[in-house]
């Protein structure tokens, strides 16, 4: 398996083998709640270089794998906040970040699952929509203009190509424009020569991509975008801050 995916798919240097989990290892865990093992080894693989750790396997699967195997009827009880408690949160917390801008300011939810943190938006006076590329719609991303706001929460980590998401990021940001995003980095919790027992590193939620800081900044350098961080979970990538977003990002 490895000979497959020797390369890494940030930096395009080295990868090695680094653990092994079940496949049933879940984000509740963090919480105590621990599902039955499902008895499938799931590999995850580390950049020699930017130390990004990632799942060779589901770059292979399907749209139909990942709606069968994970994001099932059954996913709810693994993340039972992504239908309202997360949206709204989220809701709340860009509308304070940004307040008193927001007409300065064209949204997009890139992979904004039901929308709903758009609608709590556009109830607040935004110009907000919500893209989300999966399951395969009959949008395309292209028509939908520029944005010079992209969020993109609790979406790397789920990717198995991040380059494609990369590339459409970056087609929807306008020149002046923010890519808002979490994930949680690996820097303090995924280390050489130790077991990855990470609650975030958990495939049945669908945690497949996890990023180091550094591998974060050579992927938006990439796409010619600097990396600003707010929290080892809060990031954002810009080519030029607009004046409404000065007060979040500061610039020599």
């Amino acid at each position: 398996m490895l000979n497959s995916f020797s390369k890494c798919p940030i930096c395009y240097c080295d990868v090695k083998l680094f653990d092994v989990v079940d496949f049933n290892k879940s984000c509740e865990e963090n919480r105590g709640k621990f599902l039955p093992l499902a008895g499938i080894p799931i590999y995850y693989s580390r950049c020699t270089v930017c130390s990004f750790t990632y799942a060779p396997e589901f770059t292979s699967w399907t749209e139909q794998d990942f709606l069968e195997k994970i994001y099932n009827d059954e996913y709810i009880e693994i993340d039972p906040d992504y239908l309202e408690v997360r949206p709204g949160a989220n809701a709340k917390g860009l509308s304070d970040i940004f307040k008193g801008q927001s007409q300065h300011i064209h949204h997009l939810d890139y992979g904004g699952g039901n929308g709903r943190m758009s609608d709590l938006l556009k109830a607040e006076g935004w110009q907000s929509k919500s893209y989300d590329p999966f399951p395969k719609n009959d949008i395309d991303l292209a028509t939908l203009g520029k944005f010079n706001l992209i969020t993109s929460l609790e979406v790397f980590e789920h990717v198995p190509d991040v380059q494609a998401l990369m590339v459409n990021l970056t087609t929807a940001l306008a020149d002046d424009g923010l890519i808002l995003f979490s994930t949680l980095i690996t820097d303090n919790d995924i280390k050489p020569n130790q077991r990855m027992t990470w609650w975030y590193a958990s495939p049945r939620n669908g945690h497949i991509s996890l990023f180091s800081r550094q591998s974060l900044m050579m992927l938006g350098a990439t796409y010619g975008l600097n990396l600003a961080s707010f929290s080892d979970g809060f990031h954002c990538f810009y080519k030029n801050v607009p004046a409404w977003a000065s007060h979040i990002i500061k610039t020599a």
